[in-house]
């Protein structure tokens, strides 16, 4: 076993190893010119898919529906930015309980974007308004069937309705995107077997 002094020396040595390191990571350059990001220039709109119809185009968050060319069109980069804005301020009013606000941040979002679609349902049945959420979660999954998040929420939206039935079929939906192992189904099948809301 060492003595003190050669306790503390080594002790001392670990310290200034760790030192160096800590220093060579903080020396790094950042992820974005790292990843040749431009030196934190924004990230180009990812290329929309190719494809024909106005749900599947409005399906992809970066895309817009031209009525005019009846074809799926990139969004700019503003218009990302503030859509983006507009939603995670929306998600994180609900999240903290917000629901009035979220709301009326929701309500300026764009209302062809599923998930600001679903958190506006999130927030009215939060709120109470069950009629008016279920409505808005349709909405969502008229745009994409496989938002198995709106599925779950619609689900209990279902439970708090007292319609089992209509929570069990969402149940299913979800069962056959995702799996039964996927977080929306555990979530949604606790719900429906004790009639409490989801952690989430």
């Amino acid at each position: 076993m060492p003595t003190t002094p050669q306790l503390f020396s080594h002790i001392n040595a670990n310290l200034l190893a760790a030192t160096f390191i800590g220093a060579a990571l903080f020396m790094q350059p950042a992820p974005s010119q790292a990843m040749g990001g431009g030196g934190g220039a924004p990230a180009k709109p990812k290329a929309c898919k190719t494809i024909n119809t106005k749900n599947s185009c409005l399906a992809q968050s970066h895309c817009w529906w031209s009525s005019s060319s009846n074809s799926c069109k990139k969004k700019k980069n503003s218009e990302l930015d503030l859509k983006n804005k507009l939603y995670t301020e929306g998600r994180l009013l609900a999240k903290g309980g917000e629901y009035a606000k979220a709301i009326a941040v929701l309500n300026t979002a764009d209302q062809s974007d599923p998930h600001v679609l679903n958190y506006l349902g999130y927030s009215y049945r939060k709120s109470g308004d069950l009629t008016t959420a279920i409505r808005y979660y349709k909405a969502a999954l008229t745009i994409n069937p496989d938002f198995v998040l709106a599925r779950e929420y619609l689900g209990e939206g279902y439970v708090k309705a007292g319609r089992l039935d209509l929570a069990k079929l969402e149940l299913d939906q979800i069962g056959k995107r995702c799996g039964k192992g996927c977080k929306e189904y555990v979530e949604l099948a606790m719900v429906i077997d004790k009639g409490v809301d989801a952690n989430w």
